[in-house]
């Protein structure tokens, strides 16, 4: 039985959800079943068909409709008497600033990408508001409590980017490449040329995705004796027309997009293609099928043209259907098949050029590896039961009993559950303990653009940089610029470091702020002449911050991506965990438990430091922090 202390910390609490996904629908839920009273959510998504298997507060009426209001109105019919704020928007719009962030007692993350995770992180410090974090992948989830100043902030440990996708990323939102060939790869291919019976979350009937009557029926299903091209075009127009005019139908999701653009084969091929260019049953032998053979395209490393993927798209699926019909409904894609590579290939870049991404080459389409690991929704039921716990200890200030737990696939001594003691602030973090960054770099090449991508965006993860020398603005993201200053932050850009109107030279130290975040860091500039192409392929190195250290032998990382349970604590909970070395930059040694330090030593609290999917429905590459840690002996 709840006591009447925790009952009225409840009650009175005021909670902050980030995300209303896989975790989020399971987590809302508890949340309003274990008697919190005022909740608040936040979730750009819309509601996909794909969904529906594993977000249960959501129904086939629901598909299109936001999430964070659906989630709100299907928990309001059991519990109509508490109070629930949806918000339809990106935790990364600026009226969710730290003002925002400091009304609540408790922040919950149920994210799904690392962008958004740090980016809440910072706010929550700023706040200095208790956050909980979470992720699942598969049957492996974890639960982490971070308290500005006494426990480690989710940055303290190396994350790599993320390297799997949400599915509503890849049906209906994809930015980048890997989601356009994700998309090819496990839902075109294996929809067209694999199991029927299997499960495919590619949208094929109306009631799916519209009511037009042209589509009512399956349109994947090849009719007896139809002409295979005809078939290709009915394919190509479905997924690359009609599926994205249904897209566009729904406004809301493109209000902080680009839209995209529907492709039909008679605006890019009007004419027929059988026999144009030669008799592929003379130019192909069995076996060895190749649409660059046939269509003499004999560089893999060049890019096609759209007509040239189209033409692809079509001849590949001709192929199919005429050479290895007998394997057909029992294909899976594999890397070695040169025409399921051609194949998928050009329906990745056919998808790409609707949505404006930058088409690749076949040679670059083999080489983008990106495996599937669909969520269990029992485990996101675990972890977000897990979350309701610790978010009712951080209520109680019960500050000795706060644990990081780990949802194992595979029982470690007896356990599926592995409860850890939280540490203490890494003081090496540059994010928490504002410990100053240096940066190699040739000042006399290197263009202030390159430093605001790969640095400042890419590795610090800021949205809304500033950068200064001193007094002097070097450049400045905002809405609200005057014109001539953003020419001029605009020209700025194009500058090496050195010619810069305030000289950037070996010894100069950079501030470089967020203000949404109000996180601020200073990077000391030291000049080098020469990089390791190779190596140092972005022409800078960043000292003081690291990526997680990478498993030679498997050339993977260690530390955020996929988590085996063999990586985890095997002691009981009660067991110290170490850092594993993994670079230059890694401090090592023993980190100390929140139960060891000393008060009179306890890191002095930091000063004040200054997402796009919120859902977690497929594969969330999370904050496996136990991958980069070692059992001590």
């Amino acid at each position: 039985m709840a006591s009447e202390e925790q009952i009225s910390a409840i009650k009175r609490a005021k909670v902050l959800m980030v995300g209303a996904g896989g975790i989020g629908c399971e987590l809302l839920k508890t949340l309003a079943l274990s008697g919190f009273q005022d909740i608040h959510i936040i979730d750009m998504d819309t509601i996909e068909v794909s969904n529906l298997n594993r977000q249960f507060l959501f129904r086939q009426s629901h598909v299109g409709q936001s999430k964070a209001k659906v989630a709100r109105d299907a928990v309001l019919r059991f519990r109509p008497k508490i109070s629930i704020t949806p918000y339809h928007a990106n935790v990364k719009e600026s009226r969710f600033n730290v003002d925002f962030f400091k009304e609540f007692d408790v922040v919950l993350n149920g994210l799904d990408n690392l962008d958004a995770r740090r980016h809440v992180n910072r706010l929550c410090l700023a706040a200095d508001v208790p956050l909980v974090e979470s992720g699942t992948t598969g049957f492996l989830g974890q639960v982490t409590v971070h308290l500005k100043g006494k426990t480690e902030c989710y940055e303290c440990q190396p994350k790599p980017a993320p390297k799997t996708y949400p599915v509503c990323t890849i049906t209906s939102t994809p930015s980048k490449f890997i989601h356009c060939i994700v998309w090819a790869k496990d839902l075109l291919f294996a929809k067209l040329f694999g199991d029927k019976n299997q499960e495919n979350d590619l949208n094929v009937r109306s009631s799916d995705t519209g009511n037009s009557s042209e589509h009512s029926a399956d349109v994947f299903e090849y009719r007896k004796d139809e002409d295979i091209e005809q078939y290709g075009r009915r394919i190509y127009d479905h997924v690359f027309g009609h599926n994205i005019e249904v897209a566009l139908s729904n406004e809301e999701t493109w209000k902080n997009r680009n839209k995209p653009r529907p492709i039909y084969s008679k605006d890019v091929l009007p004419v027929k293609m059988t026999e144009k260019n030669g008799d592929t049953e003379k130019d192909c032998a069995t076996g060895d099928v190749s649409v660059m053979a046939f269509l003499s395209l004999k560089n893999p490393q060049d890019i096609w043209s759209l007509a040239e993927n189209s033409r692809v798209f079509l001849e590949a699926l001709r192929l199919f259907f005429s050479k290895r019909l007998k394997d057909i409904g029992n294909l899976t894609f594999d890397k070695d098949d040169q025409l399921a590579v051609e194949f998928v290939t050009a329906a990745a870049n056919i998808r790409a050029s609707s949505f404006g991404i930058p088409l690749h080459s076949l040679f670059e389409a083999k080489g983008i590896a990106g495996n599937i690991v669909h969520a269990v929704a029992t485990t996101n039921a675990i972890i977000a039961g897990l979350i309701v716990i610790e978010a009712i200890k951080v209520l109680k200030k019960d500050n000795n009993n706060y644990r990081m737990t780990y949802c194992l696939e595979h029982p470690s001594r007896k356990l599926l559950l592995m409860p850890v003691e939280p540490y203490e602030p890494n003081k090496s973090c540059y994010v928490c303990s504002e410990t100053p960054l240096s940066l190699e770099v040739n000042t006399h090449h290197s263009k202030l653009r390159d430093f605001v991508e790969k640095i400042v965006k890419g590795k610090l993860g800021m949205n809304f940089p500033v950068i200064m020398q001193g007094a002097s603005i070097l450049y400045e993201v905002g809405e609200d610029l005057e014109e001539d200053m953003v020419a001029i932050y605009a020209a700025n850009l194009e500058k090496a470091f050195s010619e810069l109107p305030s000289s950037v030279i070996s010894g100069t130290v950079l501030t470089v702020e967020d203000l949404q975040q109000e996180f601020s860091c200073s990077i000391n500039i030291k000049h080098r002449e020469e990089f390791d192409e190779e190596k140092e392929p972005d022409g800078m190195v960043l000292c003081g911050w690291v990526e997680a250290p990478v498993d030679k032998d498997n050339n993977k990382p260690i530390g955020n991506g996929e988590s085996t349970s063999n990586a985890l604590p095997s002691e009981e909970k009660d067991v110290e965990i170490q850092e594993m070395s993994g670079g230059t930059e890694t401090v090592t040694g023993k980190k100390r438990k929140l139960s060891e330090v000393d008060e009179s030593k306890k890191q002095k609290k930091p000063e004040k430091l200054d997402v796009d999917d919120e859902d977690d429905e497929l594969v969330i590459s999370d904050d496996w922090e136990s991958l980069a840690k070692k059992n001590r002996v």
